[in-house]
């Protein structure tokens, strides 16, 4: 099983969490509001006090946050994910952001020499909490590849769209 760091533990990231720790996985989770690191915690995510925290160690990050703008921030600020995670660590986007965003966070994770996925998901809370979201994944063959056992728990349906931001262009489209 994986050591999974996750920024963002609101309405789509706390269930998507929960159905990690249901598959075996451990997740270190931080949000921004503790309510939602307390909530989560419930389902059996480690709750952790800043983004550093939740990226030390991992073999997968995952993101779930509003906006562009959050995303950036999340990724790209000195205290954010591309400062603080291991190199070798896979990360994922899985917000709907917008595609200007997807590109730039692809180009400053390559600058940075880590790999990125863009994945946002369709289905809702629902389906966060069913474990039944479909994902977009826009990204390398081998990193999708790479992050597909652990998408598993949370998705009915993986749709590998392409590379770079293409699963924000398929998640446009939808």
């Amino acid at each position: 099983m994986s050591t999974i760091g996750w920024v963002g533990l609101g309405n789509m990231g706390r269930p998507m969490t929960a159905n990690l720790v249901k598959a075996g996985h451990t997740v270190k989770g931080f949000d921004l509001v503790p309510e939602a690191v307390e909530a989560a915690a419930k389902s059996g995510v480690n709750p952790v006090n800043s983004i550093a925290e939740a990226v030390a160690g991992a073999d997968i990050v995952f993101t779930m946050l509003p906006k562009g703008e959050h995303a950036r921030t999340a990724y790209l600020e000195p205290d954010g994910v591309l400062a603080n995670a291991d190199q070798k660590t896979l990360l994922i986007d899985s917000s709907t952001i917008d595609f200007d965003s997807a590109r730039l966070l692809h180009a400053e994770a390559a600058k940075a020499g880590f790999r990125l996925i863009d994945g946002p998901v369709s289905g809702g809370v629902t389906g966060a909490e069913a474990g039944t979201l479909t994902f977009m994944l826009g990204g390398a063959d081998a990193d999708v590849e790479e992050a597909r056992p652990v998408i598993e728990a949370m998705a009915g349906n993986i749709f590998h769209a392409g590379g770079d931001a293409a699963g924000q262009a398929a998640k446009i489209v939808n």
